[in-house]
């Protein structure tokens, strides 16, 4: 059945690399790396009598990658995720990218890349059919004697290190102790058997070295090294092979992408104490770097982070040691997921500090922007409107369109807010806190109708949050019936903004008569002089639905512009929606 299976993928993937030839992508499936040119060339002949579409070039390491491809990207992801789960290729394969490739040694003599071809060539010798899983038989460089006194020489460390790498090769699944007992000898034996070697149980040092050497081609592959930043005071291994150190803006020493596998690093380095590190924990959590979905945790004095979306996944830790905050941040595509998780844990493994920390006023030259924090740009919403409080307990009226399909609804402080009650044909939306809050003020509707050419305010963020507070836009009612005459919506002689949709229509008593639309969505053009409000009949309605009572205005005298404006700014508020 594999062998079926395998066959009509082979079809697939043929047509596959007729679209890659005329898009032009990079993208490939990287199953080994070995260190010499002879030993890559044998393995990939190992895998080109099995698998299409094998090809081979030298790394910047000086190692030798054995690729399968080019795909594009999703397709790449596809062949990984078949293959592994036949077990053609080993499963810590991952995606490459073309940037990462040199010279062309296999097949001999080709030359995709147009990088060169790695000389002198290997000739090639008839293989025989072992396990393309494993790494080619040969005879034992030990005998198992021999074996067992080069294991003696082993630290702790370098033994807890191998029943790791067998861990990670599905052959091992008890405590990593450094202890070589039953259960890690017969891990031994089946990794050995697996690889067409002779299971004795105890590896050889060839063997050690070819299994931790397949353990760290992920590593290799991003060319993990320490690294020092002494004004920082953080020492750690980092993949040098896909970042490299770009500025410092304090808290941060930032490392950009230079390839395209766009990862990106962050090193966290100030003074402070725990309400810094809250500070922190929050700023973090705003940025474009970190998104919504995935576990966070503050805890006394440390903190960590993971976001997933947009494509990316990112994970960032900080903790606070005797007035100095020290951490940082992993930023990684999404679908690479093996070899992230793999250069997270050494990069947690290796992390020391020391009592250095970033000077606070490193980069403060640097470009400067709203939307900036460091250098980061900050989480934006999808889309923002304008809103207003209904009742005591924080409940708000806006448009549908500021909750529709949204993942999360907030109001500007970052409060979240739930979907009580939604009229798709009115385009009006209720929303309740998750928990109470406490409004300055509160809608106090009007329980006369307005008349025509009565002069009316609208409260709302006009520029959806950019001048950090609302604004009164003034006009008229030109009418009390919609365009097409239809009831419960009125029409005004008012020049709103798209963030003004949602917000709160006040006549001369500070009374609110009515909620301001958004522009049509069917292909008609308003003048821009002209917008459209819900009546107050409708709003109530809405709001009984909802199981909230609107709360009547007993005022009907006018008041002061600065009393409008008062009433305005503590009862309209922003509210976000967010992919």
């Amino acid at each position: 059945m594999t062998r079926i299976f395998t066959a009509i993928l082979f079809l697939f993937l043929f047509g596959v690399r007729a679209v890659f030839a005329q898009q032009d992508a990079g993208v490939w499936v990287q199953v080994e790396a070995q260190p010499s040119l002879r030993e890559a060339q044998e393995r990939a002949q190992v895998y080109a009598n099995a698998l299409p579409d094998v090809n081979g070039f030298r790394l910047n390491s000086g190692w030798y990658a054995i690729v399968i491809g080019p795909y594009l990207r999703s397709d790449a992801e596809q062949v990984l995720r078949v293959y592994r789960a036949e077990g053609q290729i080993p499963a810590d394969s991952y995606i490459a990218f073309s940037s990462s490739l040199g010279q062309q040694f296999w097949p001999v003599g080709a030359n995709i890349l147009n990088r060169g071809v790695v000389t002198p060539p290997v000739e090639n010798t008839p293989q025989p059919e072992p396990s393309i899983s494993g790494l080619t038989p040969e005879p034992s460089d030990e005998t198992r004697s021999q074996a067992l006194q080069s294991e003696r020489l082993l630290t702790a460390q370098e033994r807890r290190d191998l029943q790791t790498a067998l861990q990670a090769a599905g052959f091992y699944n008890a405590t990593i102790d450094g202890a070589f007992g039953q259960g890690t000898r017969r891990s031994m034996g089946d990794w050995q058997r697996f690889n067409g070697f002779d299971a004795t149980g105890v590896l050889t040092t060839a063997q050690r070295k070819a299994l931790m050497e397949d353990y760290n081609a992920p590593l290799i592959s991003v060319g993990m090294e320490r690294y020092s930043d002494p004004q920082a005071g953080i020492d750690l291994d980092l993949p040098l092979g896909v970042v490299g150190f770009d500025r410092y803006e304090a808290p941060f020493a930032h490392f950009n992408s230079t390839n395209d596998l766009n990862a990106q690093v962050l090193l966290i380095s100030q003074e402070g104490d725990k309400a810094t590190l809250r500070a922190l924990y929050e700023v973090m959590q705003s940025l474009e770097i970190v998104p919504l979905g995935g576990p966070r945790e503050l805890r006394g004095d440390r903190f960590t982070l993971e976001g997933r979306g947009n494509g990316i996944v990112s994970y960032t830790e900080a903790a606070l040691s005797d007035g100095r905050i020290k951490g940082f941040t992993l930023v990684w595509p999404e679908g690479d997921e093996a070899r992230r998780a793999r250069v997270l844990a050494a990069i947690k493994a290796s992390f020391r500090t020391n009592d250095a920390v970033l000077d606070a006023g490193a980069g403060a030259d640097a470009e400067q922007g709203i939307d900036l924090v460091s250098g980061l740009q900050v989480r934006k919403p999808r889309l923002s409107r304008s809103g207003f409080f209904t009742d005591a307990n924080g409940t708000v009226l806006t448009v549908s369109e500021a909750a529709n399909s949204c993942s999360r609804i907030t109001l500007d402080g970052d409060q979240e807010l739930q979907v009580a009650w939604s009229d798709a044909d009115l385009g009006v939306a209720v929303l309740r806190p998750s928990r109470s809050l406490a409004p300055i003020s509160i809608a106090e509707f009007s329980a006369d109708n307005p008349r025509i050419q009565s002069e009316v305010a609208v409260s709302g963020f006009s520029y959806q949050g950019a001048l950090g507070a609302p604004t009164l836009t003034f006009g008229q009612i030109s009418d009390v019936r919609g365009l097409n005459g239809e009831d419960g919506v009125k029409r005004l002689a008012l020049a709103a903004q798209p963030g003004d949709a949602g917000g709160p229509v006040f006549d001369d008593a500070g009374q609110v008569v009515g909620m301001l639309l958004p522009a049509p969505s069917d292909g008609r053009t308003l003048p821009a002089s002209v917008s459209l409000a819900a009546t107050v009949e409708r709003l109530n309605t809405v709001l009984e639905k909802a199981g909230v009572s609107g709360q009547s205005s007993q005022s009907t005298a006018e008041i002061s512009p600065n009393e409008l404006s008062r009433r305005a700014n503590g009862m309209t508020v922003l509210v976000h929606c967010w992919d």
